[in-house]
């Protein structure tokens, strides 16, 4: 038996040859999962025959060299085949750590996804309880309010009732008084036997009577004692009261992948309701008043909901199931985006998260090349001169004439008496960006801060500019010049050669470099106006280069192609090409 180390097609093996039964059998490391094929790197000056192999109980055929079933073969090193062997253990072994490894990765992930889901329940849990004790509060005021309401109109009737027959009361006691005096004053007439007294009396009582307030005085109540018109019945309140529950909870609505659009650095997000989604809903028993919707930037576009990324960003009071969400810096692979529906105060859940691809051209300033009177902070580049007569370059030429020692090192000196190999010095006030354009459209933006003088903006091959080069003194680097100082210049430069532009200073310039057919553009964004089209043939990774002297710029990156770009690439781009 003589073991030959083999190469499928997707896993080591090992080739055992019996020369006494005359078969082969394939042995393979760790189940390949297809038929074992011939390694390219067998020798194509082996003769070739066909033998019988056995793999998992299946009669197989195999072509194989017949050198092999030499004696060259039998000769083979058991120390040889071991280290072949091993080495095939540990690239098996290398893949399940690498498996294990996305495992463990993946577990974490679940962990940190569970405890902030266990952190969040905490939350919601008291901020619903929070709710449900408002909410009883508010009815039972509402039924504390109502119950006065309905108490003071029954005290108020019965009230207007009392003294409405208290009135009566004392006025029909009056009139009994009077007419209990009168009945008197009569009885006694009776007992007159003088005639002429006795028809005076009469007289008398006659007019008394007339005048007496008992026939006057209505006999009747001025009310009655019937307070049925307050009978009041809550019965169904009451069923009311006890069918009170939580509000149901619109389901979570379905984002429509396929309508979302980005362009110009927005995102526009469509998403279906959920009566619209959930064709088993009633949506009439949920009205949606409106809608959240989060994002946040990552760089993976699997796993969207595990915690620990970054927060959401929100958007809220959203009242049609779509947005658009602007302003943002494409500066991660993906935007993740989910959105839920809210009715009055409930909230549902939130959709799948879908991720929408945000792809830009993202770098920064290179610090370690900037002049060593520039300042990087962030986005900014400002020119800090190292003296007084720093402002006017003119001046400290002189200054340099005068004295014996250069402000300005020398490019002679060695790389230990630098500040920093790759730090441009004297009077190139440049510093390049942090990342190399080998391919592919890319844009970004330059402002100019309110107190600068002049700078220069473009690209250039990282290698062919020297510490003391300035943009667009050589064949390396294509740029934008503008300058305000003594006089008001625009230029475009390359190769030591300048174009001046007829048009006011730009606040606001975009740049565009298609690397791929060489196109490299200048843009007064805030006018729409292409200042200046370079075309030529990059043959060397690019970077963005700056100048800044006297005052300060800004950039933007992390910006897609522009689509107002698409009119000028449609149009004649080489206003004049200065590219030999």
């Amino acid at each position: 038996m003589v073991m030959v180390p083999f190469t499928s097609a997707r896993m080591p093996s090992l080739l055992l040859i019996n020369y006494g039964q005359r078969r082969l059998i394939l042995v393979e490391v760790f189940n390949p999962p297809s038929e074992p094929r011939l390694s390219s790197d067998w020798s194509l000056s082996c003769r070739w025959s066909r033998c019988g192999i056995r793999e998992e109980n299946e009669e197989k055929e195999l072509c194989v060299p017949r050198c092999l079933c030499s004696n060259d073969c039998r000769k083979l090193s058991t120390v040889s085949l071991l280290n072949a062997s091993l080495t095939w253990r540990k690239e098996a072994l290398r893949r399940i750590i690498s498996t294990l490894a996305n495992k463990n990765e993946e577990l974490q992930n679940f962990l940190e996804a569970v405890d902030h889901t266990l952190a969040g329940l905490q939350e919601e849990s008291c901020k619903v309880m929070s709710d449900l004790e408002a909410e009883l509060e508010k009815l039972n005021s509402a039924l504390e309010e109502k119950g006065a309401e309905l108490r003071y109109i029954i005290k108020e009737e019965k009230q207007r009732k009392e003294a409405e027959l208290q009135k009566q009361l004392s006025e029909g006691k009056f009139a009994l008084v009077s007419c209990e005096e009168l009945l008197d004053f009569a009885n006694q007439t009776l007992t007159i036997n003088t005639e002429e007294e006795f028809l005076a009396a009469a007289k008398q009582i006659k007019e008394r009577v007339t005048m007496a307030p008992a026939f006057r005085l209505t006999t009747r109540p001025a009310v009655s004692d019937n307070m049925s018109q307050f009978t009041v019945d809550f019965s169904a309140e009451r069923a009311g009261l006890q069918r009170l529950h939580f509000l149901p909870v619109p389901r979570a609505p379905q984002i429509d992948a396929s309508s979302c659009v980005v362009r110009d650095n927005t995102i526009t997000v469509t998403w279906r309701p959920p009566g619209e989604a959930d064709s088993g809903g009633d949506s009439s028993s949920r009205p949606i008043e409106r809608y959240e919707l989060e994002y946040r930037k990552t760089d993976r576009d699997s796993t969207l909901r595990v915690a620990g990324e970054g927060s959401w960003e929100k958007v809220c009071d959203i009242i049609e199931p779509q947005v658009t969400i602007s302003g943002l810096k494409f500066d991660s692979r993906f935007i993740a985006i989910r959105v839920r529906a809210r009715n009055k105060a409930a909230a549902g859940e939130f959709s799948e998260p879908i991720a929408i691809e945000t792809t830009a051209y993202n770098f920064s300033f290179d610090a370690s090349t900037a002049h060593a009177e520039l300042k990087v902070q962030g986005d900014m580049v400002t020119w800090e001169p190292q003296g007084v007569k720093g402002h006017d370059p003119r001046l400290r030429g002189k200054e340099n004439k005068s004295s014996s020692r250069s402000a300005t090192p020398s490019p002679n000196k060695t790389a230990a008496n630098r500040g920093g190999r790759d730090r441009f010095a004297g009077e190139s006030y440049t510093v390049l960006g942090d990342q190399e354009m080998t391919n592919g459209c890319h844009y970004w933006e330059l402002r100019p801060l309110a107190d600068w003088k002049s700078f220069s903006v473009g690209v250039a091959y990282r290698g062919s500019l020297g510490r003391f080069d300035q943009l667009g003194k050589g064949t390396g680097s294509w740029c934008l010049h503008a300058s305000q100082w003594l006089q008001s210049s625009l230029a475009a430069k390359h190769n030591n050669r300048a174009k001046t532009l007829d048009w006011p200073l730009p606040q606001r310039v975009g740049i565009y470099c298609d690397y791929d057919n060489g196109d490299l553009l200048f843009i007064d964004v805030d006018r729409l106006r292409l200042l200046h089209a370079f075309k030529t043939k990059f043959s060397q990774p690019l970077v963005p280069a700056f100048t800044v002297w006297c005052g300060g710029i800004t950039i933007a990156t992390g910006l897609q192609v522009p689509s107002f770009m698409g009119n000028f690439l449609t149009t004649n781009r080489s206003l004049s090409s200065l590219s030999p």
